[in-house]
């Protein structure tokens, strides 16, 4: 049996509901995990999806600001929306779903960016960034007996050299700083998480998922950053098949500046 997630930082879902349609009629993933979605839960345009085949959703919205939600067409238990930093905002969405035999919990997560400069003592939002990552460290891939588990999303980090287009130039750009970079390998390593992206492309090759808005054509100058992710438990790691980088979804009518990824299981 073949299993498919997909996850999207969108930057608006109603702004950009056209596009999550076009995706999800030309990819067909089982589940699709957005990010970014800037809408209550009230607001979310579930109008817009129907009769796509994603009958189930869950929702963690808020007004005009961060926002997840995971469209399945395969029903799902167990909903959780943990607020990390106890700050209220919506960040976490997690469900159980089974696929065959097995039960897999699902976390889509939306880590928040740290703002412009790396300094904790004088950025507050970059404090609140490195104390989410922190807490990050408290979700285990095997916290749940008889689950496997996937947790994906825009992590805002882009942890290895060739995550993003210059390591020297972006050591001291936020997204990339050592201190982003260390918190986020270790969340992953005391989690007990697998990196699939990274385990199905080698570490010696560039993986970009974000774009600048500001760059005047952002295919020529190909800047980019792997800031979206998908990690997994070591049940379901060595089940994957393929990771797809959706990078074409960058050039289509007004994008959201990440793309969509795509990982694939056989399970």
């Amino acid at each position: 049996m073949t299993f498919s997630l997909t996850t999207w930082n969108i930057n608006s879902v109603r702004l950009r509901a056209d596009a999550v349609i076009r995706f999800l009629r030309e990819e067909r993933p089982d589940v699709l995990c957005l990010q970014e979605t800037k809408c209550t839960d009230e607001q979310f345009p579930l109008a817009a999806f129907e009769g796509l085949g994603y009958d189930h959703v869950a929702l963690n919205g808020q007004k005009a600001y961060h926002g997840v939600a995971t469209l399945s067409r395969i029903p799902f238990d167990d909903v959780v929306r943990q607020d990390f930093c106890a700050v209220g905002d919506a960040r976490h969405l997690s469900v159980r779903l089974a696929v065959g035999d097995r039960k897999i919990r699902v976390h889509n997560l939306y880590v928040p960016a740290g703002g412009d400069e790396p300094d904790p003592q004088t950025n507050p939002k970059f404090k609140h960034k490195l104390q989410f990552v922190d807490e990050l460290r408290r979700t285990d891939a095997d916290g749940e007996p008889g689950v496997s588990a996937l947790l994906c999303g825009d992590l805002n980090i882009a942890p290895y050299e060739n995550d993003v287009w210059s390591h020297k130039q972006l050591l001291k750009i936020v997204s990339h700083t050592p201190v982003e970079t260390q918190g986020l390998l270790t969340a992953m390593t005391e989690g007990r998480w697998t990196d699939l992206m990274r385990r199905h492309i080698p570490l010696d090759e560039k993986i970009f998922t974000w774009w600048s808005y500001r760059a005047k054509d952002w295919e020529a100058s190909n800047r980019g950053r792997r800031l979206d992710h998908v990690w997994g438990s070591s049940s379901i790691a060595e089940a994957l098949t393929a990771v797809t980088v959706h990078t074409p979804v960058r050039g289509w009518d007004r994008p959201s500046d990440h793309v969509p990824v795509t990982a694939t299981f056989s399970l």
